[in-house]
């Protein structure tokens, strides 16, 4: 994709810890709302000539940047904001498959983008010449732990005890995420705020 001359459509990304409400935002406020999620590589990928990251229990690490296409995912926005309109994956994240792809349409804007790789896109996107607005979403980790493994277990995501062991890897490793999401421009706003600051219409 070129660089794109004139955005008229804001973007936004919204990124935090996996449980975070960065969906919830994002569906409430985004038009459109587009799930970067969807951009998951898949299991099939896993080769023993070329495999994914690994966790050291010897799963798939699918916390890990590396399972996930981060270039499909920068295009897929600037095609968005080019042509009004884009092809995604339609993921499942409990076979860890593609079943097909869905169209995305601008409705208007904002175009609010989310993940839990969303940190990956902000330096590529700004490098387009894009004007980005980047927030990480400050919540409790106890708190979003929780909701995250009542998420999971609920939709069926993976086996349980890939949740718990993914879950208590994830609380440790908390501060450190933050940090990441900091070091790669996100500004950190609790959740209430960001969620006053998408309601208030825009001029």
């Amino acid at each position: 994709m070129g660089q794109v001359p004139q955005q008229q459509t804001p973007l936004i990304l919204l990124g935090g810890t996996s449980g975070s409400g960065k969906s919830y935002l994002a569906h409430q406020f985004g038009r459109p709302h587009l799930e970067l999620d969807n951009f998951y590589r898949e299991l099939s990928e896993h080769t023993p000539a070329s495999p994914l990251p690994q966790t050291p229990y010897g799963e798939v690490d699918w916390d890990h940047p590396g399972t996930w296409n981060c270039d499909k995912a920068v295009d897929g926005i600037v095609e968005l904001l080019e042509t009004g309109q884009t092809h995604v994956p339609n993921y499942a994240i409990s076979t860890s498959s593609y079943d097909g792809t869905h169209t995305i349409e601008l409705n208007g804007g904002p175009l609010i983008a989310e993940g839990i790789f969303v940190s990956e896109v902000l330096a590529p996107l700004q490098g387009l010449g894009l004007v980005v607005q980047a927030y990480y979403i400050e919540v409790s980790p106890l708190l979003t732990a929780l909701r995250r493994f009542i998420r999971d277990v609920k939709e069926r995501r993976k086996p349980i005890l890939f949740l718990l062991k993914r879950g208590y890897a994830l609380l440790r490793a908390d501060r450190q995420i933050r940090s990441k999401y900091l070091e790669a421009g996100f500004i950190p706003m609790k959740k209430k705020t960001i969620k006053r600051m998408l309601a208030t219409p825009r001029t």
